[in-house]
Order: C-alpha cells, then sequence, then structure tokens
C-alpha cells in the first residue's frame, strides 16, 4: 500500500494574536504529509519555483517517511505564496495576498514510479488540475479530494466530475452549504451523496444504499470539517461526529484541516496494512478521523511546522488514548 498527495508547496507570512511568522513553510501538500508521516511513508507530489528557499527543502527531509522525489523545481518560476491575518477568536481570517506562482502553470507531472500509488489525497487545487492528477493512478483502492469555496463559485462542472470519480471529499461546513444550497451539514452531504455517489441514493435516515458495481464509482463519504467543533462523517452507511481536541494553547490554525486530512489518511493505509478492511468502509474512516483530529491538535501549536518537528510517535499515541477518553460515553 502507498499514499500519494498532490497539493501546493508554498511560502506563508502569518498574522496572529499570538505573534507572526514570516515567508515559513506552508502549503497543503507540506502539512499533509508531515502529519501522514506518523503513519505511514507518503509520496509528494506538487511544483516550487526557483525562489523556494533551500531551509525549507530540509526541513521536509527532516521528516523521514516524505517522499520528495515527485517535488518539481522550476528555476525561472515563482513558488507559491500566500499571506494571512487571524482574528482574535482565532477563527475568522482574512487573506492579505496570493501569489499563484507554479500554480498558475501546468501541472507537475506524475513521476512514473509514483503512478502505483493505492491511497491518494487531491489536496485544494483547481478541480481539473485534481481530475487529470487522478486519472494517472488506475491501482488507485481510495481516493479523497479536498475543496474550497472559490471552486464552487468558478469551476462546479469540473468539480461535479471530479466528485463523480472520489471515494470521499473533505470540505468545511460553509462550502458544504454553498455547494447544496443547504445550510445543515448532515442534509447537505446527503444530498452530495444521493447525486454523486455509487449505487442507490440514500434515504433521509440514512440508510445504507447499495453497494457500487465498478470501481471508482463515486462518493461513498464526505467528511465536514467546523474548525473548533470538530468533524462530520456523513458515510453511505451511517453518520458519525467528532469534536474537536479541547486545546489550551492554539498559535497558528493554518494547516490544521490539511494536518487532519493527513492524519486521517495515513492512519487509513496503516489500519489497511494491519487490519485488511475496505479503506472506505465507516468503521475506518470514523476511527481514523480521531487520528485526524489529534494531528490537527499537535500543528496548531506552533507556526508553520514547528510542533510537528519536535512531535514523537509516543506523544501522538498519548494524546489518542486521551481523545478516546473525552469522546467515550459510557
Amino acid at each position: 500500500m502507498s499514499l500519494l498527495c498532490t497539493g501546493t508547496i508554498g511560502i506563508d507570512t502569518v498574522r496572529a494574536p499570538t505573534g507572526k511568522a514570516d515567508k515559513v513553510l506552508g502549503g497543503s501538500c507540506t502539512y499533509f504529509a508531515a502529519a501522514a508521516s506518523y503513519y505511514t511513508r507518503v509520496r509528494i507530489v506538487a511544483a516550487v519555483g526557483g525562489d523556494w528557499p533551500a531551509k525549507h527543502r530540509a526541513t521536509l527531509e527532516t521528516f523521514e517517511d516524505v517522499d520528495l522525489r515527485g517535488l518539481e523545481v522550476r528555476p525561472k518560476s515563482k513558488t507559491f505564496a500566500w499571506g494571512g491575518q487571524y482574528a482574535q477568536n482565532m477563527d475568522n481570517r482574512q487573506t492579505l495576498f496570493t501569489e499563484l506562482g507554479v500554480l498558475a502553470e501546468p501541472p507537475p507531472a506524475v513521476p512514473e514510479k509514483f503512478k502505483d500509488s493505492t491511497h491518494v489525497f487531491l489536496a485544494n487545487t483547481h478541480p481539473g488540475v485534481q481530475l487529470a492528477l487522478l486519472e494517472q493512478f488506475p491501482d488507485r483502492v481510495l481516493a479523497v479530494a479536498d475543496t474550497m469555496d472559490l471552486w464552487i463559485k468558478t469551476a462546479r462542472p469540473e468539480l461535479e466530475t471530479l466528485l463523480g470519480r472520489v471515494d470521499g471529499l473533505v470540505l468545511n461546513y460553509d462550502e458544504a452549504e454553498q455547494f447544496s444550497q443547504v445550510r445543515n451539514p448532515v442534509t447537505a452531504a446527503r444530498l452530495m451523496l444521493d447525486k454523486f455517489g455509487p449505487g442507490a441514493a440514500m434515504s433521509p435516515k440514512g440508510k445504507p444504499a447499495k453497494a457500487p458495481k465498478r470501481r471508482h464509482a463515486g462518493l461513498r463519504f464526505i467528511v465536514v470539517k467546523k474548525g473548533e467543533h470538530g468533524a462530520i462523517l456523513v458515510h453511505r452507511k451511517g453518520v458519525a461526529a467528532l469534536p474537536a481536541y479541547p486545546s489550551e494553547a492554539v498559535v497558528d490554525p493554518t494547516g490544521a484541516g490539511d494536518s487532519f486530512a493527513g492524519g486521517m489518511m495515513g492512519s487509513i493505509v496503516s489500519m489497511g496494512k494491519k487490519l485488511g478492511k475496505d479503506p472506505a468502509s465507516f468503521e475506518v474512516v470514523r476511527a481514523a478521523m480521531a487520528h485526524g483530529t489529534v494531528m490537527a491538535s499537535f500543528v496548531i501549536e506552533a507556526f508553520s511546522l514547528g510542533r510537528l518537528l519536535t512531535l514523537r510517535r509516543r506523544e501522538v499515541k498519548s494524546r489518542l488514548q486521551e481523545f478516546e477518553r473525552i469522546v467515550r460515553v459510557g
């Protein structure tokens, strides 16, 4: 089994009530891969420009299970850069600037040696690019995509095509509302499963739908992220909800969602190796969300990858056990 992530590696500038960080390592691939590497080896397919600092590559190389052979350096291009400022509540965020750089160019090539990847995560980028990349992994057994409000507004046809080809979708609650025009996140996700999922439609009561009749036949589950309020899993076999870990030291929320996805996908691969279960089953995804929640709780404790660079697996195990005690009822 092998995990691969496509997305961005960038340079972030962050302003928060807790301080500031200038030109630090960021991007969806960065956070995803760092978090996932605590569970399994993860391959990256991304592009950076000639201005990408050598120290940022050295930082990524610190994570021994992050495979950078799919990282494309374009000497004459600029690296994707983003700047943001967080409000006092650390929830609301204002984008100060976005410099697309390599994102305005053709996507990076997938190395031949990566095309046998079985588990694929398509981090947030244009859905047309996500779809083109997805089709290069014929042996995939699980494909999950992330998206955002911009693509719902400007590239909906491509996004809808993508949703018919992936097994899972991760998005924020306001994006679920924007896509479905329904405020309730569970109802919104069910409507999306009805439209883009395999087999029969899911009933209003959440009864199981028929199993897919062909590979890559459409959405089986949606994870709706609600930030400090946790996440909701809407699956064709049921619904589950997990709170966020009650963190007391929030320094920088940047990358929390991507780290959540990394922990979730990394643990799915790890569980698959040990248990051999369907990676998109309700039980596996629900359990994996706890790992995603824990990884997100660590990344927010410092700017950029600061906390993950010092994190030890025993700390992950300890916090996971603590989180399981928190959510246990009875």
